[in-house]
């Protein structure tokens, strides 16, 4: 038997043993503490969190792009409290309970066109495999058996699990649990500031982008291709937002060759571009849109594959069903916490707080343009990421080295040193990503435009 936390050390020496000793981090290099201690975080106050040595941050990431309400929300614990005292649990398989119905209903409300139909997950892996499972038992109900495969594009995350992963377009994180399910393939980006030819305008690269779309299709042939997934401003990579009039000639392409257009809005659904959902934001109808997230605000996982009609219909007569069930997907705990935080959504108008501050929050980090090591600055909405570079002039990168001597060497531990709690990642190029709650003022772009500042030019004083 391991060892055990004793009575004797202080807390925070105790967590830090434990957490080494058996907790296992995700997407952590375990080897990082072994002469470290972990960093554990003890508790929230609206969008700040506290270390267990009682030290402040700006919590600069939501979380995990997840806490849109700010932290320490009593209304939402008040609300898993009292559904947990009533109803702890019970399976939507052939049941329904209260909370889940509501939530469903009023989702359906809020959604684009007629996405009416909700089935509940509980994170957002599942929702993406479930919209994926949904679209192949779609087609071969509708006499259309081969539509089995997907696109995505490069560098985009949809998930971990074998079908999300599947979809996900980082090479680093599939290797190593490869072969995955065959029949996903991926397309270019719309990172702007890398467009393949440098004097295209906006509008043509989002034109030269979507008929990538287009062309995978023919390339594998229309009548094989299910769907293709899209987040309204694609995490991975660096914030991407979509060119003008790109979505909607992807709706145009999709339309062509009835492929499904698949919104994955883990993370820019609830508020996180300003719209309960990112679609509403850049103006196309999707067939899916996959949540998560943001939808409770964190304070317990649930997510969800919002369907059309169109797709419900073959399910809706005789023997027919979805052959698709997850054991906590609509727990009632979780959506009457979703129904509570959609209430403050509508009490707060957090949305056009978002919309109204989207614009002071970019200026502050355009500011970080004099800098030498800034690039690019790019996002929509309480969203961003910030492209590092060599050169500003070239467009120079770092490579594999200097970028991990950069990021990891470095930058990730001198920001939360620094008060900051945020990503610096490389997954595509170097960047630093910033998608804070909601509530965020700016006071709070100050603090964050101020860190970002002083780290960065001892990041560039050391290269």
């Amino acid at each position: 038997m391991g060892d055990t936390m004793t009575d004797q050390q202080p807390d925070a020496e105790r967590l830090d043993q434990a957490a080494r000793d058996h907790l296992w981090m995700h997407f952590t290099r375990l080897s990082a503490y072994a002469d470290a201690p972990v960093p554990v975080i003890v508790r929230g106050d609206g969008p700040y969190i506290y270390d267990s040595n009682g030290k402040r941050y700006l919590d600069g990431l939501a979380g995990l792009f997840v806490v849109q309400t700010g932290h320490g929300r009593h209304e939402l614990a008040d609300a898993a409290a009292k559904q947990a005292s009533e109803l702890a649990y019970f399976p939507l398989w052939s049941y329904g309970h209260p909370k889940a119905i509501e939530l469903a209903d009023r989702l359906a409300d809020l959604t684009p066109g007629d996405l009416n139909r909700v089935f509940f997950t509980t994170g957002g892996s599942e929702a993406v495999e479930s919209a994926w499972k949904l679209a192949r038992s779609y087609f071969k109900r509708t006499g259309k058996p081969m539509k089995t495969k997907v696109l995505s594009r490069s560098i985009a995350y949809h998930g971990t699990s074998m079908g999300a992963l599947s979809i996900t377009g980082i090479p680093v994180l599939k290797q190593e649990f490869e072969p995955l399910v065959p029949g996903a393939f991926r397309v270019p980006n719309t990172n702007f500031y890398r467009r393949p030819d440098q004097s295209m305008t906006e509008e043509q690269f989002g034109v030269w982008a979507a008929d990538r779309i287009a062309e995978a299709i023919e390339f594998e042939g229309p009548e094989t291709v299910a769907a293709v997934y899209l987040e309204p401003v694609q995490n991975a990579g660096g914030c991407f937002p979509p060119p003008a009039g790109y979505f909607q000639r992807v709706r145009e392409i999709c339309d062509r060759y009835d492929v499904l257009l698949v919104s994955d809005e883990v993370i820019c659904a609830f508020g996180r571009l300003g719209e309960y959902f990112g679609a509403k934001r850049f103006g196309y109808q999707p067939d899916i849109i996959t949540v998560a997230k943001g939808l409770t605000s964190g304070y317990v996982p649930l997510g969800a594959m919002l369907a059309s009609e169109r797709l419900a219909e073959p399910f809706l007569d005789g023997a027919n069903w979805f052959a698709h069930g997850i054991t906590y997907g609509g727990h009632p705990v979780g959506s009457a916490v979703a129904l509570a935080n959609l209430d403050i959504f509508e009490r707060e108008d957090l949305n056009g707080h978002v919309r109204t501050n989207s614009p002071l929050f970019r200026s502050y980090l355009e500011r970080l343009y004099d800098l030498p090591i800034v690039g690019d600055v790019r996002g929509d909405g309480y969203f961003f990421g910030i492209e590092l570079v060599k050169d500003k002039a070239t467009k120079e990168t770092f490579n594999d080295e200097e970028s991990e001597a950069l990021l990891r060497g470095f930058l990730s531990k001198a920001l939360f040193d620094a008060g900051l709690y945020c990503r610096a990642d490389d997954r595509g190029d170097p960047v630093i990503q910033l998608a804070p709650p909601l509530i965020c003022d700016e006071s709070h772009f100050i603090e964050i435009e101020q860190i970002l500042r002083s780290v960065l030019t001892e990041a560039w004083a050391r290269l």
